[in-house]
């Protein structure tokens, strides 16, 4: 693999190309705030990285892009064709596109580039492509070594930006981090890890998706994306101007800034819920019992009205709701019930104790409550903290930031977290419960031998698309029977801007905030 053969960095001349430009400030600048999920990229190397933000759609093209209505449109592929058993696909490429350091996008780039993600954590990406067979300069076919009904999302996946050959090669563990190359509409300026990166527009940019009015160079010549761990804070800042555009507005805030003439807000469906993973390897959470009557404590629906004002909806199992996977028998999905729950844990021994806190053998039911900085996550830890003392179970909560709380569940020093995600497909099933994955994501520390034949089963033996909801589906059910998490909230994705600095069109085209729609955003003159 070509990423662990140097760690060099790029020449002068090199950085150069790729972005590394002069530090003055470009006319036509805008400020973003990332989202509070978005927090904690430590690289911008879409193959290696378990976390990415929305600046890497930017940097980085795919051949396949995916619209809110979860159709799928070509980008760097002007078209494909499926063999009708599966097991090859012949994708035509763009002509005339190159990345930022001036090579030639083309068949030997996508050649080069699915190798790259072997042994890596993003593997499952394409690990039913067989091989790669350049057809000619423009058109490759993909060997498949099974049907994979699931291509054409994984290729739209962020995490399937084409990054440009040459530099990868020469940058090697330097690669997303000192520089980065793609052929996106954006070039990586600078990059500072926790605090915020600075992209330049692509002034050679002509091929964007048809997800894009503006089919050439972007109308924003520099964009910084900050990272501002206290949503409070951005929230603060973009109605006093230090931020242009805040992604990922919690929704307590969406009645206060509707009374601001000059922000304007854009309202886009989840794709994500909140949840609380259970750590089944930390006592006394490694009896089913106590798993569940910790679900059965939290209320959704209060949690909905009260904190979210009715916005979203609430969650009842891991998967969000247009899914069809999410079609579980109902008698699996969690809901509250309080009454259920203090019985489950009277019959694992917990008895009330003093102080409304229950004890087994003389040790109080008290636990870990983990949770990330932000105003929402630290509001919403707080309810469930409160939900889990009426049934007696004391829960001391620990506020982290995005990358420390990582490090705690990959150490197994957590046992509750409260938490969310942000992925529109099935396949989140083997992200965080896959017991290849243990520590993080699977923070639930689960390891089954039955749950991992139905999460293999899911995701390499499904033929066609009937086939991989129905496996999904049984293995969904299977991980729900364990009582491994808590669902909480699906939350609708809520974008505030400063309408006197910019203009971002309305709807988003995508599923999130991509390129496709910075593309056609203004600056206000």
């Amino acid at each position: 693999m070509r990423y662990a053969t140097k760690t060099k960095l790029l020449s002068g001349t090199a950085l150069l190309a790729v972005g590394f430009l002069s530090s003055a400030v470009l006319a036509q600048d805008v400020t973003i705030a990332f989202a509070a999920d978005e927090l904690g990229a430590t690289s911008y190397n879409p193959v290696t990285s378990s976390n990415l933000n929305s600046a890497t759609s930017l940097i980085y093209d795919r051949l396949v892009e995916q619209d809110a209505d979860q159709s799928y449109h070509p980008h760097l592929a002007t078209s494909w064709e499926e063999a009708p058993d599966g097991m090859s696909w012949v994708f035509h490429l763009k002509d005339g596109v190159t990345f930022h350091d001036g090579t030639p996008f083309n068949a030997q780039s996508v050649a080069d580039w699915i190798p790259d993600f072997t042994d890596t954590e993003n593997a499952y990406l394409v690990a039913a492509i067989e091989s790669v067979e350049i057809v000619d300069d423009l058109t490759v076919k993909l060997v498949m070594s099974r049907p994979e009904p699931n291509l054409l999302y994984n290729l739209s996946s962020t995490f399937m930006g084409v990054p440009g050959s040459a530099a990868y090669e020469e940058m090697g563990d330097e690669f997303g981090v000192s520089g980065a190359v793609g052929t996106g509409p954006f070039k990586l300026d600078s990059f500072a890890i926790g605090l915020e990166t600075v992209l330049v527009r692509n002034e050679d940019y002509a091929w964007a998706s048809d997800l894009s009015e503006n089919q050439g160079v972007a109308h924003v010549g520099q964009i910084t994306f900050r990272e501002v761990p206290d949503q409070s804070t951005a929230f603060l800042e973009l109605k006093t101007g230090g931020i242009d555009l805040l992604l990922g507005v919690p929704t307590d805030f969406l009645e206060i800034l509707k009374v601001e003439s000059n922000i304007a807000i854009i309202q886009m469906p989840g794709t994500g819920i909140n949840y609380m993973p259970i750590n089944v390897t930390s006592a006394p959470f490694d009896d089913i019992k106590v798993r569940e009557a910790t679900g059965l404590a939290v209320n959704q629906e209060a949690i909905v009205a009260s904190i979210y004002n009715g916005v979203g909806a609430p969650a009842h199992n891991f998967l969000i709701g247009s899914l069809p996977e999410a079609q579980v028998d109902p008698m699996l999905n969690v809901t509250y019930d309080v009454d259920k729950a203090n019985t489950l844990l009277e019959e694992a021994g917990w008895v009330m104790g003093d102080g409304n806190v229950r004890t087994k053998d003389g040790t109080p039911l008290s636990v870990k409550l983990f949770t990330q900085n932000g105003t929402e996550f630290t509001s919403l830890t707080q309810v469930i903290q409160a939900q889990l003392a009426e049934i007696g179970m004391e829960a001391v909560i620990t506020v982290f930031d995005s990358s420390t709380i990582r490090d705690e569940y990959k150490n197994n020093r957590h046992q509750l977290a409260v938490r969310g995600y942000d992925w529109n497909n099935s396949d989140i099933l083997d992200w965080f419960f896959s017991g290849k994955r243990l520590g993080y994501p699977n923070i639930s520390m689960w390891e089954d031998a039955e749950g991992q034949r139905l999460n293999d089963v899911a995701m390499e033996d499904s033929k066609n698309s009937d086939e991989r909801i129905a496996n999904f589906k049984a293995y969904h059910e299977y991980v729900l029977s364990q009582h491994l998490f808590v669902p909480i909230y699906q939350p609708t994705k809520n974008i505030a801007y400063n309408s006197d600095r910019v203009n971002v069109p309305d709807p988003v085209r995508g599923t999130r905030f991509r390129s496709q729609t910075v593309l056609d955003m203004t600056v206000v003159e």
